[in-house]
């Protein structure tokens, strides 16, 4: 699953790395935290957690020339909220949708088909449940890694996002837009780490998935599954990334092997730190 990640990029970065045409990041949609975001929305976060409005890259016909689609940067929500949700901490729950079985749910299957985005990224984090060393409560510690591109290059998770209509809304600025991860098995060496990883698509699937007119289940399951292995490098970092109050580039640097105890290496299975 993906349930913590890395977006450093300020939106004039990601203007440039997505080609999007309007940048909607300014416009305000209602959000689902209750407490002042930390850092605020748009800026720099190196620990983007669930319902805090993160950066999204989507393409939508405005309302005053719907023959137009615009490939657009905006601010949504992280954690789906269905239109027929009575409360909206339902997102929570959502954060993640399986693309195996992205058309079996009515929640997932209208956004999929309609709805889809990129959530850019620097890279995600994940918890790896030590198989040999455990907590003073008997529990397996679990010492988190950053997962990036070899290349270095901006990620792009593949999203679908969702419009809710509270009661009581009065324009669209109080409505809810949010969005949740397509997650996939994860692939030889990550698999160390967890079982599934946030499905990421290269740049020559950008223009393909973004497309709002493309509705077959075929069009978008192709995209999904053209997905090469091999593209991601994973080191521990810090314990401190478990605190979502936590920020900054630090906690993305890898830690000395000195500081793992019981850490399985995901790229060649032995156990570090014994």
């Amino acid at each position: 699953m993906c349930g913590r990640y890395a977006a450093s990029a300020n939106p004039a970065e990601l203007v440039e790395v997505f080609e999007v045409e309007a940048d909607r990041t300014a416009e305000p949609s209602a959000a689902v935290v209750k407490n002042p975001q930390t850092p605020p929305p748009g800026q720099p976060d190196w620990n983007m957690a669930p319902s805090k409005q993160a950066p999204v890259v989507l393409t939508r016909a405005p309302k005053d020339d719907p023959d137009h689609a615009v490939r657009q940067l905006r601010l949504l929500s992280w954690g789906l909220v269905p239109p027929w949700a009575k409360d909206i901490s339902v997102g929570n729950r959502m954060i993640n949708a399986r693309s195996e079985t992205l058309f079996e749910k009515r929640t997932f299957a209208g956004p999929a088909k309609r709805r889809r985005c990129l959530g850019p990224a620097d890279g995600w984090y994940e918890w790896q449940a030590s198989p040999v060393a455990t907590t003073a409560a008997g529990k397996p510690r679990k010492q988190p890694f950053f997962m990036s591109r070899l290349d270095g290059a901006q990620l792009a998770f593949a999203g679908i996002y969702e419009f809710h209509k509270p009661t009581g809304a009065q324009d669209s600025a109080d409505w809810v837009v949010s969005f949740a991860i397509l997650t996939t098995a994860a692939e030889p060496g990550l698999d160390r780490l967890h079982d599934r990883q946030p499905v990421v698509l290269d740049p020559a699937d950008w223009e393909a998935w973004l497309d709002p007119t493309a509705t077959d289940e075929s069009d978008v399951l192709d995209v999904l599954e053209a997905q090469p292995e091999g593209r991601f490098q994973a080191w521990p970092v810090s314990p401190a990334v478990s605190r979502v109050a936590t920020n900054g580039p630090e906690l993305t640097q890898p830690i000395p092997a000195d500081q793992l105890v019981g850490v399985l290496d995901p790229a060649t299975g032995e156990i570090i730190g014994g």
